[in-house]
């Protein structure tokens, strides 16, 4: 079995009903479909570890539970083990050593989706088009913005991918531009 975006966001919506977290698989779904084509990779499976990643979050949201219950559940289902994989490693306390590319890159871009949409939000135009990464760069000094993300995960994935972090933060934001409006980033919020 090798699971399409439909089924993706079947399982997605099926143990996710809020809004943001729904969102923000959206999100890291689209950088992980950047990254992918950019090193020529599988879109489609880098793109349903994005969307999933934290499908099982919601339900359980402490560190003791969150991806253990969705590793299992996957595991259930029958989904394959490098999807698996791929979904377990996003979380820095499964102790799981990056392996590939696309297990460096949903751990790059996880903490960096949720923080470039902090900083659309608080923008009077709650635009992502109108986002930069120097403007991202400074919010990551401001340690009060967005506490709860890690900012050493952010600048160890760009590490881990070999690229200039600047350059990352860059590449990420314009995947999201690429879906402004279904992340409700567009501006229609202003």
């Amino acid at each position: 079995m090798q699971p399409n975006r439909e089924q993706a966001m079947e399982l997605l919506t099926e143990f996710t009903k809020g809004d943001s977290l729904i969102k923000h698989g959206l999100a890291v779904e689209a950088a992980m479909r950047a990254y992918a084509q950019k090193y020529g990779e599988d879109e489609e499976k880098w793109g349903v570890v994005g969307l999933i990643h934290d499908f099982d979050y919601e339900q359980n949201p402490t560190w003791d539970k969150h991806v253990y219950a969705g590793v299992e559940i996957l595991r259930q289902r029958g989904w394959p083990e490098d999807i698996i994989h791929g979904v377990a490693a996003h979380a820095s306390y499964m102790n799981i050593n990056p392996k590939n590319q696309m297990e460096k890159t949903i751990c790059a871009v996880d903490e960096l989706t949720g923080f470039i949409t902090a900083v659309a939000l608080v923008r009077p135009s709650k635009n992502v088009l109108d986002v930069a990464a120097s403007s991202v760069r400074k919010k990551m000094k401001d340690k009060a913005f967005a506490r709860a993300v890690n900012r050493g995960d952010i600048t160890q994935g760009a590490e881990e991918l070999g690229v200039d972090l600047n350059e990352h933060i860059d590449f990420v934001i314009k995947a999201m531009q690429g879906i402004a409006g279904e992340l409700g980033l567009d501006g229609s919020a202003a």
